[in-house]
Protein backbone atom coordinates (compact mmCIF):
# COMPACT_ATOMS: atom_id res chain seq x y z
CA UNK A 1 0.00 0.00 0.00
CA UNK A 2 1.63 3.16 -0.95
CA UNK A 3 2.52 5.64 1.53
CA UNK A 4 0.24 9.11 2.17
CA UNK A 5 1.51 10.39 5.17
CA UNK A 6 4.77 11.66 4.93
CA UNK A 7 6.63 13.01 8.45
CA UNK A 8 4.11 15.41 8.55
CA UNK A 9 1.09 15.09 7.22
CA UNK A 10 -0.42 14.68 3.81
CA UNK A 11 1.30 16.85 1.21
CA UNK A 12 1.79 17.38 -2.32
CA UNK A 13 2.02 20.00 -5.35
CA UNK A 14 -1.37 21.78 -5.79
CA UNK A 15 -3.17 20.47 -9.04
CA UNK A 16 -0.51 17.73 -9.36
CA UNK A 17 -0.29 15.33 -6.85
CA UNK A 18 -2.46 17.19 -4.75
CA UNK A 19 -5.46 17.45 -6.73
CA UNK A 20 -9.24 18.50 -6.07
CA UNK A 21 -10.29 14.65 -5.92
CA UNK A 22 -7.81 13.59 -3.71
CA UNK A 23 -8.43 16.06 -1.18
CA UNK A 24 -11.89 15.46 -1.09
CA UNK A 25 -11.33 11.56 -0.28
CA UNK A 26 -8.31 11.94 1.73
CA UNK A 27 -11.02 14.48 4.04
CA UNK A 28 -13.63 11.65 3.84
CA UNK A 29 -11.46 9.20 5.23
CA UNK A 30 -9.95 11.23 8.25
CA UNK A 31 -13.75 12.11 8.74
CA UNK A 32 -14.57 8.14 8.64
CA UNK A 33 -12.08 7.88 10.76
CA UNK A 34 -13.00 10.94 13.39
CA UNK A 35 -16.74 9.58 13.64
CA UNK A 36 -17.44 12.45 15.32
CA UNK A 37 -17.72 16.08 14.54
CA UNK A 38 -17.85 19.44 14.99
CA UNK A 39 -14.22 19.55 12.93
CA UNK A 40 -12.52 22.47 13.09
CA UNK A 41 -10.94 23.58 9.85
CA UNK A 42 -8.04 26.06 9.51
CA UNK A 43 -5.41 27.21 7.00
CA UNK A 44 -2.25 28.66 6.39
CA UNK A 45 -1.36 31.76 3.89
CA UNK A 46 -0.85 29.81 0.58
CA UNK A 47 -2.59 30.77 -2.05
CA UNK A 48 -4.60 27.53 -2.75
CA UNK A 49 -5.41 27.16 1.31
CA UNK A 50 -8.61 28.74 0.63
CA UNK A 51 -9.68 26.79 -2.23
CA UNK A 52 -9.31 23.59 -0.18
CA UNK A 53 -10.69 25.08 2.84
CA UNK A 54 -14.32 24.64 1.25
CA UNK A 55 -13.26 21.13 -0.15
CA UNK A 56 -12.29 20.07 3.33
CA UNK A 57 -15.76 21.44 4.97
CA UNK A 58 -17.75 20.18 1.60
CA UNK A 59 -16.31 17.03 1.84
CA UNK A 60 -17.15 16.59 5.64
CA UNK A 61 -20.46 17.62 5.44
CA UNK A 62 -21.04 14.97 2.56
CA UNK A 63 -20.11 12.44 5.24
CA UNK A 64 -22.66 13.80 7.86
CA UNK A 65 -20.08 15.91 9.78
CA UNK A 66 -20.96 19.46 10.87
CA UNK A 67 -17.46 21.81 10.55
CA UNK A 68 -16.71 24.93 11.95
CA UNK A 69 -13.93 26.88 10.02
CA UNK A 70 -11.46 29.52 11.83
CA UNK A 71 -9.94 30.80 9.32
CA UNK A 72 -6.55 32.15 8.87
CA UNK A 73 -4.10 31.06 11.70
CA UNK A 74 -0.70 28.96 12.70
CA UNK A 75 -1.25 25.55 13.14
CA UNK A 76 -0.42 25.19 16.86
CA UNK A 77 -3.82 28.08 17.14
CA UNK A 78 -5.86 25.15 15.58
CA UNK A 79 -4.23 22.48 17.11
CA UNK A 80 -4.61 23.90 21.01
CA UNK A 81 -8.31 25.39 19.80
CA UNK A 82 -9.47 21.99 18.89
CA UNK A 83 -8.77 20.41 22.61
CA UNK A 84 -9.39 23.63 24.22
CA UNK A 85 -12.87 24.32 22.34
CA UNK A 86 -14.09 20.91 22.51
CA UNK A 87 -13.81 19.35 18.82
CA UNK A 88 -14.20 16.28 17.79
CA UNK A 89 -11.01 16.97 15.86
CA UNK A 90 -9.21 19.34 13.76
CA UNK A 91 -7.67 19.65 10.34
CA UNK A 92 -5.10 22.02 9.00
CA UNK A 93 -4.44 22.69 5.45
CA UNK A 94 -0.41 23.96 5.11
CA UNK A 95 2.62 22.41 4.06
CA UNK A 96 4.44 24.06 6.35
CA UNK A 97 8.25 24.96 5.09
CA UNK A 98 7.74 23.38 1.97
CA UNK A 99 7.63 25.87 -1.25
CA UNK A 100 5.34 27.50 -2.58
CA UNK A 101 3.28 25.15 -4.78
CA UNK A 102 2.95 22.54 -2.19
CA UNK A 103 0.48 22.09 0.34
CA UNK A 104 -1.19 19.53 2.53
CA UNK A 105 -3.90 18.54 5.61
CA UNK A 106 -2.38 17.73 8.82
CA UNK A 107 -5.04 16.17 10.86
CA UNK A 108 -5.26 16.70 14.91
CA UNK A 109 -7.22 14.46 17.25
CA UNK A 110 -9.64 15.85 20.03
CA UNK A 111 -6.94 15.84 22.45
CA UNK A 112 -4.86 18.65 19.86
CA UNK A 113 -2.22 16.86 19.13
CA UNK A 114 -1.42 15.52 15.65
CA UNK A 115 -3.49 11.86 15.27
CA UNK A 116 -0.43 9.35 15.67
CA UNK A 117 1.12 7.22 13.21
CA UNK A 118 -1.03 3.91 13.65
CA UNK A 119 -3.88 6.39 13.15
CA UNK A 120 -2.49 7.40 10.08
CA UNK A 121 -2.30 3.87 8.93
CA UNK A 122 -6.04 3.54 9.94
CA UNK A 123 -7.25 7.01 7.73
CA UNK A 124 -5.04 5.28 5.36
CA UNK A 125 -6.62 1.97 5.22
CA UNK A 126 -9.81 3.34 4.93
CA UNK A 127 -8.75 6.13 1.59
CA UNK A 128 -7.20 2.86 -0.32
CA UNK A 129 -11.04 1.29 0.70
CA UNK A 130 -13.14 4.00 -0.48
CA UNK A 131 -15.47 2.93 2.69
CA UNK A 132 -16.65 6.26 3.81
CA UNK A 133 -18.70 6.08 7.11
CA UNK A 134 -21.79 8.71 6.23
CA UNK A 135 -24.50 9.95 8.45
CA UNK A 136 -27.87 9.85 7.44
CA UNK A 137 -28.29 13.66 7.18
CA UNK A 138 -25.88 16.30 5.91
CA UNK A 139 -23.32 18.38 7.95
CA UNK A 140 -23.16 22.27 7.94
CA UNK A 141 -20.25 24.21 8.14
CA UNK A 142 -19.80 27.23 10.39
CA UNK A 143 -17.33 29.87 11.42
CA UNK A 144 -15.82 29.70 14.81
CA UNK A 145 -14.10 33.42 15.92
CA UNK A 146 -12.87 32.07 19.26
CA UNK A 147 -9.71 30.50 17.93
CA UNK A 148 -6.60 33.27 18.37
CA UNK A 149 -8.05 34.77 21.43
CA UNK A 150 -8.06 31.27 23.41
CA UNK A 151 -4.98 30.08 21.84
CA UNK A 152 -3.16 33.51 22.85
CA UNK A 153 -4.95 33.26 26.13
CA UNK A 154 -3.30 29.60 26.68
CA UNK A 155 0.07 31.02 26.18
CA UNK A 156 -0.04 33.96 28.63
CA UNK A 157 -1.58 31.68 30.96
CA UNK A 158 1.97 29.31 31.17
CA UNK A 159 4.67 32.27 31.86
CA UNK A 160 4.93 35.02 34.24
CA UNK A 161 3.19 37.48 32.33
CA UNK A 162 3.32 40.36 34.77
CA UNK A 163 7.19 39.69 34.96
CA UNK A 164 7.34 39.84 31.34
CA UNK A 165 5.77 43.15 31.34
CA UNK A 166 8.05 45.16 33.64
CA UNK A 167 10.94 44.17 31.27
CA UNK A 168 9.39 46.21 28.14
CA UNK A 169 11.39 43.73 25.99
CA UNK A 170 11.55 44.90 22.03
CA UNK A 171 11.31 41.54 20.52
CA UNK A 172 12.27 41.94 16.14
CA UNK A 173 9.80 39.29 14.20
CA UNK A 174 10.25 37.79 10.92
CA UNK A 175 7.20 36.53 10.05
CA UNK A 176 8.11 35.18 6.94
CA UNK A 177 4.78 35.90 5.71
CA UNK A 178 3.55 33.20 7.25
CA UNK A 179 0.75 32.63 8.92
CA UNK A 180 2.05 33.78 13.10
CA UNK A 181 1.84 37.14 11.55
CA UNK A 182 -2.05 37.08 12.62
CA UNK A 183 -1.03 36.02 15.97
CA UNK A 184 3.17 36.83 17.09
CA UNK A 185 2.67 40.40 17.16
CA UNK A 186 -0.77 39.94 19.18
CA UNK A 187 0.98 38.09 21.58
CA UNK A 188 4.02 40.30 22.06
CA UNK A 189 1.77 43.68 22.06
CA UNK A 190 0.04 41.97 25.08
CA UNK A 191 3.34 40.66 26.83
CA UNK A 192 4.31 44.84 26.99
CA UNK A 193 6.88 44.45 24.32
CA UNK A 194 7.91 46.56 22.00
CA UNK A 195 7.88 45.39 18.15
CA UNK A 196 10.12 45.18 15.15
CA UNK A 197 8.73 43.10 12.42
CA UNK A 198 9.56 42.53 8.53
CA UNK A 199 8.00 40.23 6.23
CA UNK A 200 4.59 40.78 7.96
CA UNK A 201 2.94 40.78 5.07
CA UNK A 202 1.00 37.22 4.51
CA UNK A 203 1.36 36.17 1.01
CA UNK A 204 1.53 32.71 -0.25
CA UNK A 205 4.13 33.02 -2.38
CA UNK A 206 6.67 33.73 0.77
CA UNK A 207 8.51 36.20 -1.02
CA UNK A 208 10.38 37.55 1.78
CA UNK A 209 13.29 35.05 2.57
CA UNK A 210 11.07 31.61 1.59
CA UNK A 211 8.88 29.66 3.97
CA UNK A 212 11.68 28.08 6.03
CA UNK A 213 13.88 30.30 8.55
CA UNK A 214 17.22 28.70 7.76
CA UNK A 215 20.77 30.52 9.07
CA UNK A 216 21.78 31.51 5.20
CA UNK A 217 18.42 33.25 5.03
CA UNK A 218 18.13 35.51 8.19
CA UNK A 219 20.47 38.08 7.52
CA UNK A 220 18.39 40.80 7.67
CA UNK A 221 16.74 39.47 10.85
CA UNK A 222 20.07 39.88 12.35
CA UNK A 223 21.02 42.85 10.93
CA UNK A 224 17.43 44.65 12.09
CA UNK A 225 18.22 43.27 15.98
CA UNK A 226 21.79 44.49 15.87
CA UNK A 227 20.60 47.97 14.19
CA UNK A 228 17.01 48.04 16.44
CA UNK A 229 19.11 47.54 19.48
CA UNK A 230 16.69 44.63 20.37
CA UNK A 231 16.61 41.83 22.87
CA UNK A 232 15.84 39.09 20.96
CA UNK A 233 15.15 38.18 17.53
CA UNK A 234 12.46 35.29 16.36
CA UNK A 235 12.20 33.96 12.93
CA UNK A 236 8.62 31.18 12.60
CA UNK A 237 8.06 29.08 9.70
CA UNK A 238 4.86 29.12 6.89
CA UNK A 239 2.65 27.42 9.45
CA UNK A 240 3.65 29.37 12.11
CA UNK A 241 4.81 25.82 14.74
CA UNK A 242 8.81 26.32 14.40
CA UNK A 243 10.80 29.13 15.42
CA UNK A 244 14.27 30.08 15.15
CA UNK A 245 16.08 32.63 17.56
CA UNK A 246 18.47 35.61 17.38
CA UNK A 247 20.40 36.39 20.08
CA UNK A 248 20.72 40.44 21.06
CA UNK A 249 24.32 40.23 19.47
CA UNK A 250 22.78 39.00 16.19
CA UNK A 251 23.84 35.73 16.36
CA UNK A 252 21.24 33.58 14.85
CA UNK A 253 20.70 30.01 16.87
CA UNK A 254 20.22 26.68 15.89
CA UNK A 255 17.27 24.53 16.82
CA UNK A 256 19.43 22.97 19.23
CA UNK A 257 20.95 25.53 20.77
CA UNK A 258 17.85 27.64 21.86
CA UNK A 259 16.08 24.28 22.95
CA UNK A 260 18.50 24.15 25.10
CA UNK A 261 18.24 27.21 26.87
CA UNK A 262 14.71 27.03 27.48
CA UNK A 263 15.05 23.06 28.53
CA UNK A 264 17.55 23.88 31.23
CA UNK A 265 15.70 26.72 32.41
CA UNK A 266 12.27 24.50 32.29
CA UNK A 267 14.05 21.72 34.07
CA UNK A 268 15.36 23.92 36.53
CA UNK A 269 12.01 24.85 37.97
CA UNK A 270 10.38 21.51 37.30
CA UNK A 271 13.33 18.91 37.89
CA UNK A 272 12.66 15.25 37.74
CA UNK A 273 10.94 15.72 34.51
CA UNK A 274 10.81 14.01 30.84
CA UNK A 275 11.99 15.52 27.73
CA UNK A 276 11.54 13.54 24.59
CA UNK A 277 13.58 14.48 21.40
CA UNK A 278 14.22 12.68 18.40
CA UNK A 279 17.77 10.45 16.92
CA UNK A 280 19.51 13.76 15.16
CA UNK A 281 19.41 16.04 17.88
CA UNK A 282 21.88 17.95 19.77
CA UNK A 283 23.43 14.99 22.50
CA UNK A 284 24.23 18.16 24.98
CA UNK A 285 20.68 17.88 26.03
CA UNK A 286 21.67 14.41 28.35
CA UNK A 287 23.69 16.75 30.33
CA UNK A 288 21.52 19.19 31.00
CA UNK A 289 18.96 16.57 32.06
CA UNK A 290 21.26 14.86 34.07
CA UNK A 291 21.90 18.02 36.06
CA UNK A 292 18.27 17.97 37.13
CA UNK A 293 17.42 14.19 37.51
CA UNK A 294 15.58 14.10 34.29
CA UNK A 295 15.34 11.75 31.92
CA UNK A 296 16.02 11.92 28.12
CA UNK A 297 13.57 9.85 25.81
CA UNK A 298 14.56 9.69 21.86
CA UNK A 299 12.67 9.19 19.21
CA UNK A 300 12.61 8.35 15.19
CA UNK A 301 12.67 12.19 13.45
CA UNK A 302 9.07 13.59 13.09
CA UNK A 303 6.95 15.71 15.11
CA UNK A 304 4.20 13.25 15.37
CA UNK A 305 6.56 11.18 17.15
CA UNK A 306 7.80 13.46 19.70
CA UNK A 307 4.30 14.75 20.20
CA UNK A 308 2.45 11.37 20.92
CA UNK A 309 6.04 10.11 23.02
CA UNK A 310 5.27 13.35 25.18
CA UNK A 311 1.86 12.44 25.76
CA UNK A 312 2.37 8.72 26.65
CA UNK A 313 4.68 9.76 28.56
CA UNK A 314 3.69 13.12 30.35
CA UNK A 315 6.92 14.69 29.51
CA UNK A 316 7.57 18.23 30.24
CA UNK A 317 9.42 18.97 26.80
CA UNK A 318 9.67 17.60 23.61
CA UNK A 319 12.01 19.73 20.78
CA UNK A 320 13.37 19.07 17.26
CA UNK A 321 16.61 20.23 15.72
CA UNK A 322 14.93 22.19 13.32
CA UNK A 323 13.31 24.68 15.98
CA UNK A 324 10.05 22.84 17.22
CA UNK A 325 9.86 22.98 20.64
CA UNK A 326 7.12 21.33 22.74
CA UNK A 327 5.95 23.03 25.80
CA UNK A 328 3.43 19.59 27.70
CA UNK A 329 1.83 22.23 29.87
CA UNK A 330 0.54 23.87 27.38
CA UNK A 331 0.00 21.48 24.18
CA UNK A 332 2.46 18.64 23.31
CA UNK A 333 2.85 20.15 19.97
CA UNK A 334 5.41 22.31 18.20
CA UNK A 335 4.43 25.97 19.04
CA UNK A 336 6.40 28.97 17.38
CA UNK A 337 4.81 31.56 19.29
CA UNK A 338 4.68 30.10 22.97
CA UNK A 339 8.50 29.25 22.27
CA UNK A 340 8.52 32.74 22.06
CA UNK A 341 6.84 33.50 25.25
CA UNK A 342 8.74 31.02 27.31
CA UNK A 343 11.97 32.95 26.14
CA UNK A 344 10.70 36.22 27.39
CA UNK A 345 9.84 34.27 30.19
CA UNK A 346 13.14 33.06 30.87
CA UNK A 347 14.76 36.51 30.04
CA UNK A 348 12.62 38.10 32.34
CA UNK A 349 13.28 36.09 35.44
CA UNK A 350 16.99 36.04 35.19
CA UNK A 351 17.95 39.74 33.90
CA UNK A 352 20.63 38.43 31.66
CA UNK A 353 20.74 38.77 28.16
CA UNK A 354 20.13 36.31 25.71
CA UNK A 355 23.56 36.07 24.73
CA UNK A 356 25.02 35.52 28.47
CA UNK A 357 22.50 33.34 29.11
CA UNK A 358 23.72 31.19 25.44
CA UNK A 359 27.48 31.78 26.38
CA UNK A 360 26.72 29.09 29.87
CA UNK A 361 25.64 26.59 27.71
CA UNK A 362 27.33 23.16 27.11
CA UNK A 363 29.62 23.52 24.36
CA UNK A 364 28.66 21.82 21.32
CA UNK A 365 28.21 22.46 17.35
CA UNK A 366 25.89 21.06 15.05
CA UNK A 367 25.46 21.24 11.03
CA UNK A 368 23.28 20.03 8.52
CA UNK A 369 22.48 19.56 5.03
CA UNK A 370 20.97 17.51 1.97
CA UNK A 371 20.90 16.50 -1.24
CA UNK A 372 18.71 15.50 -4.07
CA UNK A 373 17.46 11.58 -3.44
CA UNK A 374 15.67 9.07 -4.44
CA UNK A 375 15.12 5.62 -1.84
CA UNK A 376 17.12 3.63 -4.56
CA UNK A 377 19.99 6.05 -3.87
CA UNK A 378 19.85 5.84 -0.28
CA UNK A 379 19.59 2.37 -0.40
CA UNK A 380 22.80 2.61 -1.89
CA UNK A 381 23.79 5.38 0.73
CA UNK A 382 22.73 2.88 3.67
CA UNK A 383 24.74 -0.09 2.53
CA UNK A 384 28.24 2.11 2.01
CA UNK A 385 27.72 3.25 5.30
CA UNK A 386 26.94 -0.07 7.11
CA UNK A 387 31.02 -0.99 6.27
CA UNK A 388 32.16 2.56 8.16
CA UNK A 389 33.76 0.94 12.00
CA UNK A 390 31.90 3.04 14.07
CA UNK A 391 28.36 1.93 16.91
CA UNK A 392 25.42 2.77 14.47
CA UNK A 393 21.86 3.45 15.38
CA UNK A 394 19.60 2.46 12.89
CA UNK A 395 16.08 3.75 14.52
CA UNK A 396 15.63 6.19 11.35
CA UNK A 397 18.18 6.25 8.89
CA UNK A 398 21.78 6.04 9.96
CA UNK A 399 23.46 7.29 12.85
CA UNK A 400 27.06 6.81 13.95
CA UNK A 401 28.45 7.67 16.45
CA UNK A 402 32.54 8.68 15.71
CA UNK A 403 33.72 9.31 19.38
CA UNK A 404 32.09 10.62 22.82
CA UNK A 405 31.16 14.24 21.14
CA UNK A 406 30.91 13.53 17.52
CA UNK A 407 28.16 11.75 15.20
CA UNK A 408 27.26 11.93 11.94
CA UNK A 409 23.36 10.82 10.21
CA UNK A 410 21.32 10.83 7.19
CA UNK A 411 18.31 9.84 6.48
CA UNK A 412 15.64 10.31 3.88
CA UNK A 413 13.23 13.10 4.26
CA UNK A 414 9.45 11.93 4.74
CA UNK A 415 8.30 14.98 3.14
CA UNK A 416 10.61 15.36 0.02
CA UNK A 417 12.62 13.47 -2.50
CA UNK A 418 16.20 14.61 -0.40
CA UNK A 419 18.45 12.82 2.09
CA UNK A 420 19.11 14.98 4.88
CA UNK A 421 22.42 14.69 6.34
CA UNK A 422 23.64 15.71 10.50
CA UNK A 423 26.16 15.74 12.46
CA UNK A 424 27.77 17.43 16.02
CA UNK A 425 30.79 17.66 17.28
CA UNK A 426 32.64 19.75 20.08
CA UNK A 427 34.67 22.01 18.27
CA UNK A 428 33.51 24.00 14.82
CA UNK A 429 36.49 22.71 12.74
CA UNK A 430 35.90 19.14 13.65
CA UNK A 431 32.43 19.22 12.99
CA UNK A 432 33.60 20.93 9.59
CA UNK A 433 36.25 17.96 8.81
CA UNK A 434 33.20 15.25 9.85
CA UNK A 435 30.65 17.00 7.80
CA UNK A 436 32.35 17.35 4.63
CA UNK A 437 34.26 13.96 4.83
CA UNK A 438 30.88 12.02 5.50
CA UNK A 439 28.33 14.80 2.55
CA UNK A 440 31.43 13.73 -0.09
CA UNK A 441 30.91 10.14 1.05
CA UNK A 442 26.99 10.14 0.93
CA UNK A 443 27.00 12.19 -2.56
CA UNK A 444 29.04 9.66 -3.96
CA UNK A 445 27.59 6.55 -3.00
CA UNK A 446 23.83 8.50 -4.55
CA UNK A 447 25.76 9.02 -7.32
CA UNK A 448 25.98 12.53 -7.09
Amino acid sequence: MARLFGTNGVRGVFGDTLTLDFVSDITSSIGTFFRKGPILVGYDGRDSSKILSKIVCSSLGALGLDSMLCGLVPTPCLQYATKKLGYGGGIMITASHNPPEYNGLKPTASDGVEISRQDELKVETIYFKKRWHTLENPGSTGHDSRAIKTYLDGIKSKVNSKRIRKQKFKVALDLGNGAQAVTAPLLCKELGCNVVAINEKIDGKFPGRGSEPTPQNLGRLSHMVVKSGADLGIAFDGDGDRSIFCDNKGNILTGDRSALLISRFLLTEHPRSKVVTTINSTSAIEQIAKGTDSTVLRTRVGSVEVSRKMVQEKALIGFEENGGFMYGRHNQVRDGAMTLALVLDLLSKTNMTMAEEMSSLPQSFTTKGKIECSKDDFKKILHTLKNEPYKKDLTDGIKMFLDNSSWVMVRLSGTEPIARIYAESSSEDKLEQIFDKYMSKIKRAAGR
